[in-house]
């Protein structure tokens, strides 16, 4: 056995638990320690345990990209869904057209072009990617 795995496992099984997300409740404690690292380092990327934070990151990506994957939504399934949440209907879309585009939209007939993706994105504060 080298040096350096020497070294390693005697300090894996302390470091074992920070770094390991098999089941949600590790990943629910993996949420709260990169939460508490992120109040305490925030960017600062000179702090020691930086590297702590960038790798729990990553690791806590990795599990949600398995067990929580987003799923794919079509830029009318996201128009219905900011119609939904703020309360709106077709016809308070003017940045899009007429009611009648709006709804050839949300049905899948037309495709919103790029003047309206950034009409859309900056009334609804989110990236225009959101309806691309």
């Amino acid at each position: 056995m080298t040096v350096l795995t020497k070294n390693v496992q005697s300090h894996w099984a302390t470091i074992r638990p920070i770094l390991t997300i098999r089941n949600e409740r590790e990943y629910d404690a993996a949420v709260k320690r990169l939460n508490e690292l992120l109040d305490e380092i925030g960017t600062n990327e000179r702090h020691p345990l930086y590297g702590l934070l960038d790798t729990l990151g990553t690791l806590i990506h990795a599990y949600e990209e398995k067990h929580h994957p987003m799923p794919e939504s079509s830029s009318a399934d996201m128009l219905r869904y900011f119609l939904e949440e703020h309360g709106l209907n077709q016809s308070d879309l003017p940045e899009i057209g007429s009611q009648g585009v709006v709804s050839e939209v949300l049905s899948g007939k037309r495709e919103l072009n790029m003047r309206q993706v950034r009409a859309l994105a900056k009334r609804f504060h989110v990236s225009p990617a959101v309806f691309i």
